[in-house]
């Protein structure tokens, strides 16, 4: 029968009392008194509790006459005329079963009569062994039969009083529900501080942790704390112009006005790379300091930095470094410039292993193979406000032809955030000189370690050894004073340790040359960690050293080849499962899988950064591995199309130390022909180096190709800049003997030698550094100075330093080592460039140095002593002046002057010159005057200058010098106008407001 019509049926006039029967009658209100908060439909029908009317079998006539109505009538019955007293008797179950529902008549009329039919069906027992139709019907009976019921509901006295309260209560609960909702859901923020504190947790632990080679044998961990392996370095670069040339008027009774030239500035294009301080009175252009500082504050200092490193020059370290003093705030004072700041780590060697689009900052973590899932839109609220720490690892690990692609992708992010810090790293010739720069990069060259780094380093590692490592510390630093080959090797953190690790292993004595000491590298990490270490066959597999070389340079050549340092882990498999077969000992083994998990998991070598991924623990190793197999199966054609290509150089250098006496000449050979075939200086520059570079790795190499390798290369020398000069250093000391000068050479040329020169670290370089020490340019000199932390620091002082014409240079300091020699040479520079690294001994020693200084540069930290101890006998900066002379002093890129500092700075009685961070000037005790000082240099571009202060501590100031500010600032120069000596105010790039009687001084640089 259909529904309608049984529906029609049912709203007749006589179906309504019949259901009115089912339902008690209640007065006004709503019903609360003695009832509770809830009133149950127990209470509401009249077959139970204490009103009961209708009994069971009362229910059961009322079903029977809802059935009869429903059937009566023409037309089909809709169920079996057999089945009528069996629906009877489940309808009016059914029906009985509203009275054991536990909800009111409001949560009934507000379940509907639909769902409130679905409830009494599964509280009533179900029909037993009815037909489909005699169901179909019932349940079409029993939703009518609700509807009407609902209907009497909302028509009883109570039901709109009940409504209310019942609105009422509904409110109040949920209001109570959404505050203890609200409680334990933070807002946005609030997820965005929790998730950054579990992120950072993850940081620290992920990244706190460095592999130090060769420290894993025997019972020792596989992994240190990276705070006590890490080891800080020196990197270097052209420094943040501080200003520019001031002029000034003669003063009465001076010959003519002579130009008061003050080191803090450059011409825009003048770039001297690794030079510094460098001050010249009588140039036309002073040239500006060069930038060094210990890496791990670059950033401090510049917001964007390009920062070039050899391989296992600890690039990624630093990395890590940055990445775990950022996640531990406030652990390391001297990182405190990274409070706040969200790191996020982008190592683009696993952003790009399948040429994939590079990720946008929503995707950085999930990129990056991070397991935290960030609340939506996290990351670009970070680098919206300026949090962010950026840290892209690795350029040169991205095959040339993507790198534009990379730049693109940076550049991208740049153009959006603003605030945020930003680091690239990358090997030295991977790109351009230029190449981020006009982005406002600021480029910076991890130094090779010096002797005294590399001293530190040794015993760091011989004390994370632990005691059995002991007595093969000070044989080992004899033999890095004594034997050239070993010291020229330990130039990186990643050479100190595996020289360290095969130091011990082999009871002191080492292997000669690069070729020797990766072998024996290998064969450590190989065969006898495991051995040492008593791990028997963990995966079932015992395979040799040579079997496991074989394998794994098929990686190491598929990587090469496609220009990666990493890979899927399936495409990896692949290739050993590949390689098993044609390796006997391998392939006895069964299980090709097992033999690739023994490889991954034991060899030492390889390492799965993330599930999916595998790479080598050092790219050194990769290109180890890649040059064997390219020699092995003699493709010589790849090698030599690639001699120009940054990431095969030392793949090419390699594969000549592989190579046989025979192989090796025609490996030579054709890269001489590749050369010659060059179109441009720099492919035929870098094709000549790595031959060059090569002669040393090779066994046996006949004197006619050597001679003619040599021979063409110096012919493109000397090198024209600072880039084509490291990388003709990088042929190492054969270089030394090519070089010309100094007589006949130009300023330039002898500059670009020099350079050179002191990129060659080796001892060798000595006698001919010594050559130029009087020569005439400041610059050439400068240079020397710089590349003394390079050498030896008493063989350098000695041999070259005390020839060096001091004249208006200024002598660079860094530690109390240096301090000791210049003392012991009787040196007395007029110009001190002192940078953190000096004790409190060092600046006890400096005295009688200091009493001459006439300019003086201060890179001081915390860890370093105070501006008022090298300035005052005194602590407190009340004592006598030891620099009675000082007429310059630059504080720029030292930390914040203390009080005492500024007491101390304002006893100087003869400066007139003052560089300064205008935050330095937050610190200047109130009511605190220097009136000697005349010029004033504020670099940087943090806070705006406080003008008003200015005018205060320095009433006789006749020029003022904002540089780095930034393009396009406006300064408001109204409270100077009160400085009645003020000849000068240059404000390179900005506007300026209120200049009142300033304005015909008022300069405005372009």
């Amino acid at each position: 029968m259909d529904p309608a019509l049984i529906g029609t049926r049912l709203v007749s006039g006589a179906i309504g009392p019949l259901l009115r029967k089912l339902l008690v009658t209640d007065g006004p209100g709503a019903g609360l008194p003695g009832e509770g908060r809830r009133v149950r439909l127990s209470r509401l029908v009249s077959f139970r509790g204490e009103r009961r009317t209708l009994t069971d079998r009362d229910v059961r006539a009322l079903a029977a006459t809802l059935v009869g109505r429903a059937l009566a009538g023409p037309g089909e019955p809709p169920f079996p005329a057999d089945e009528t007293e069996a629906v009877t008797d489940t309808l009016a179950a059914t029906l009985l079963a509203l009275g054991d529902l536990d909800m009111d008549d409001v949560q009934a009329v507000a379940l509907g009569h639909t769902a409130l039919a679905r409830r009494l069906r599964a509280a009533a027992p179900a029909p037993d062994g009815l037909a489909t139709d005699s169901v179909l019907f019932l349940g079409t009976l029993t939703e009518w039969a609700c509807l009407h019921i609902l209907e009497f509901f909302t028509q009883r006295s109570t039901f709109v009083a009940r409504t209310l309260v019942e609105q009422t209560r509904g409110q109040s609960e949920l209001t109570a529900k959404v505050d203890a909702l609200l409680t334990r859901t933070p807002r946005p923020d609030g997820r965005d501080t929790e998730f950054e504190r579990r992120y950072r947790a993850h940081l620290a632990k992920k990244h706190g942790r460095l592999t130090i080679y060769g420290v894993d044998l025997h019972h020792s961990p596989d992994t240190w704390p990276l705070d006590r392996a890490y080891l800080p370095l020196e990197a270097t670069g052209p420094g943040p112009a501080h200003g520019s040339r001031l002029t000034t008027p003669a003063a009465p009774g001076e010959d003519d006005g002579t130009t008061a030239a003050a080191p803090y500035a450059a011409a825009p294009d003048t770039r001297v790379p690794d030079t510094p301080l460098v001050y010249d009175r009588d140039a036309v252009v002073p040239l500006r300091p060069a930038d060094s500082l210990p890496a791990e504050l670059a950033l401090a200092r510049h917001d964007k930095v390009l920062l070039r490193g050899l391989a296992g020059s600890g690039k990624t370290t630093l990395v890590q470094w940055l990445t775990v003093c950022a996640a531990n705030e406030g652990r390391d004072k001297r990182m405190e410039y990274l409070r706040d700041r969200i790191p996020f780590v982008l190592p683009l060697r696993t952003l790009t292993r399948h040429g994939e689009r590079l990720p946008s900052p929503d995707r950085f973590l999930a990129a990056a193979g991070c397991p935290l899932t960030p609340p939506d839109g996290w990351a670009e609220r970070v680098l919206a406000a300026g949090r962010g720490l950026i840290l892209v690892d690795g350029i040169d690990e991205v095959p040339e032809a993507e790198r534009g692609r990379a730049r693109g992708w940076l550049r991208d992010l740049l153009d959006t955030y603003e605030g945020n810090r930003w680091l690239v790293t990358s090997r030295p010739t991977a790109v351009r000189e230029d190449w981020l720069t006009p982005d406002g990069f600021t480029e910076l060259t991890l130094s090779p370690m010096s002797r005294a780094e590399v001293t530190a380093f040794v015993r760091r590692w011989h004390d994370a050894a632990g005691p059995d490592a002991a007595p093969y510390e000070q044989p080992l630093l004899d033999a890095l004073r004594t034997t050239a080959h070993v010291a020229q090797l330990a130039t990186n953190p990643l050479m100190c340790g595996l020289i360290c690790a095969l130091h011990r292993d082999r009871r002191g004595f080492l292997p000669r040359g690069r070729k020797a000491l990766y072998e024996a590298a290998l064969s450590m990490l190989l065969t006898r960690r495991d051995r040492e270490r008593d791990m028997g066959a963990p995966y079932g597999i015992a395979l040799g050293e040579a079997p496991q070389i074989q394998l794994i340079q098929r990686l190491a050549h598929w990587l090469t080849l496609n220009g990666r340092t990493q890979m899927d882990r399936s495409r990896a498999e692949a290739l050993v499962r590949a390689a098993v077969p044609a390796v006997p000992e391998a392939a006895a083994h069964e299980d090709a899988d097992a033999v690739f998990t023994h490889l991954l998991h034991r060899s030492g070598l390889l390492r799965e950064p993330t599930p999916d991924t595998v790479d080598f623990v050092h790219r050194t190793f990769q290109d180890h591995l890649a040059a064997k197999a390219l020699v092995d199966e003699w493709h010589i054609g790849v090698l030599v199309g690639h001699a120009a290509d940054d990431q095969w150089q030392d793949v090419v250098r390699m594969a000549v130390g592989h190579a046989r006496p025979r192989e090796c000449a025609e490996i030579l050979g054709e890269l001489l022909a590749a050369a010659d075939a060059a179109t441009d200086r720099r492919t035929r520059l870098r094709v000549l180096v790595t031959a060059a570079t090569a002669l040393e790795e090779a066994t046996e190499v006949a004197p006619d190709i050597r001679e003619r390798i040599l021979r063409r290369t110096a012919e493109v020398i000397p090198p024209r800049d600072p880039e084509e000069a490291r990388e003709l250093a990088s042929a190492g000391r054969a270089v030394l003997h090519l070089l010309p000068g100094p007589e006949g050479l130009g300023t330039r040329d002898a500059l670009m030698a020099v350079t050179t020169a002191t990129h060659v670290a080796d001892d060798a370089a000595l006698p001919y550094l010594a050559r130029f020490a009087r020569h005439e340019s400041i610059e050439v000199r400068s240079q020397l100075m710089w590349a003394w932390s390079r050498f030896d620091t008493r063989d350098y002082a000695r041999e070259v330093l005390a020839h060096l014409t001091p004249g208006s240079l200024y002598f660079t300091l860094r530690s109390d080592d240096q301090v000791d020699e210049l003392v012991r040479q009787g040196i007395r520079p007029s110009s001190l460039d002192i940078r953190a690294g000096l004790s409190r001994r060092g600046v006890a020693a400096l005295a009688p140095l200091l009493e001459g200084t006439t300019y003086l540069h201060l890179s001081l930290t915390a860890a370093g002593a105070s501006v008022a101890a090298l300035l005052c006998a005194g602590e407190a900066g009340t004592g006598a002046c030891r620099v009675p002379r000082l007429a310059y002093l630059d504080l720029y890129g030292s930390a914040s002057p203390t009080a005492a500092d500024w007491h101390a700075v304002a006893a100087v009685p003869g400066l007139r010159e003052l560089a300064l961070d205008p935050r330095h000037l937050d610190g200047c005790p109130d009511g605190l005057v220097l009136p000697q000082v005349e010029h004033l240099v504020l670099a940087g571009d943090g806070a705006d200058p406080p003008f008003e202060r200015i005018g205060a501590i320095f009433p006789g100031l006749g020029a003022l010098v904002l540089s780095g500010r930034g393009e396009g600032r406006t300064y408001d120069l109204s409270p100077l106008a009160g400085l009645p000596d003020l000849a000068l105010v240059e404000l390179p790039g900005a506007e300026v407001t209120g200049t009142g009687q300033l304005a015909p001084t008022v300069r405005i640089a372009t």
